[in-house]
């Protein structure tokens, strides 16, 4: 009997020195970061959210020797990176801010990739509503309404402090714009308590007080959104969008209404 417990001590230390091993190895297995800044994008894996302004800019790496790895939502891009199946991503510098605060293990670059204005695009044959929303984009530029609206999504010592509030008794008899967005671009728009929240959504809003419309938003695919507003399914994309070459060959967009920064997420170690 006594062997018998002698043995069955021998294998419990034996099992327990094999799951420890198994967990080191587990961990090992996320590679160290590499990148540290733009020079070193070169031969490395990046990840971008499928479609937006980062993928084009990734997209030109190919030639030197980078892998480009499209995700539907930055949210998965992120995930990857964690697990260590690509070195970087490349996104908006806000939605960065938000994915880095909820994971310890990640950090933002010093250096930026690029900065770029965000616009709302619309169909080539929406010219009218175009000259309308630019407009009304310049009121609430001037009255300091869109800087109230960023200041309530972003910064420390503003955020959460400036709620954009309709006015009362608007008259909303002009119809609906239909926004097709991508809620998964946080603060710009994303899910708070099964609502579509952000700075695109407030800003829309105020849009529609000015133009006399409700406001319905549509959450779809990024890379859905512009064949969206070409189709007449939507009356406007918004979610971030970065005018470019490409995308004015297909549609239109109207005046900036606030500057993007791309940058670089890496992991810390």
């Amino acid at each position: 009997m006594k062997n018998f417990y002698q043995h069955l001590k021998k294998l419990t230390v034996l099992a327990a020195a094999l799951i420890t091993v198994s967990a080191l190895s587990s961990c090992g297995s996320i590679p160290e970061n590499t990148v540290f800044s733009v020079d070193d994008l070169p031969g490395k894996k990046i990840g971008v959210q499928l479609g937006t302004v980062g993928d084009s800019y990734a997209e030109e790496y190919k030639d030197q020797g980078s892998t480009i790895e499209r995700f539907s939502k930055g949210a998965d891009a992120i995930q990857a990176l964690k697990q260590g199946k690509i070195d970087c991503v490349i996104i908006d510098l806000e939605p960065a801010k938000a994915f880095v605060e909820k994971n310890d293990s990640l950090c933002i670059l010093d250096e930026e990739f690029t900065i770029e204005d965000y616009s709302i695009c619309i169909s080539k044959n929406n010219a009218d509503l175009k000259d309308k929303i630019n407009v009304a984009l310049a009121e609430l530029k001037e009255n300091g309404t869109m800087e109230s609206i960023m200041n309530n999504y972003i910064g420390d010592s503003t955020k959460g402090k400036t709620p954009y509030t309709s006015p009362d008794n608007v008259d909303r008899s002009n119809g609906t714009l239909v926004m097709a967005t991508n809620a998964a671009f946080e603060p710009y728009e994303y899910y708070e308590n099964n609502t579509i929240v952000g700075i695109d959504i407030d800003m829309a809003q105020a849009l529609c007080d000015i133009l006399g419309m409700e406001l319905k938003v549509e959450d779809m695919e990024f890379d859905s959104i512009i064949s969206a507003v070409q189709s007449g399914k939507a009356d406007i994309g918004v979610a971030g969008m970065t005018v470019t070459e490409d995308r004015l060959l297909s549609i239109d967009f109207t005046d900036p209404y606030t500057t993007g920064t791309q940058v670089i997420i890496v992991r810390k170690k």
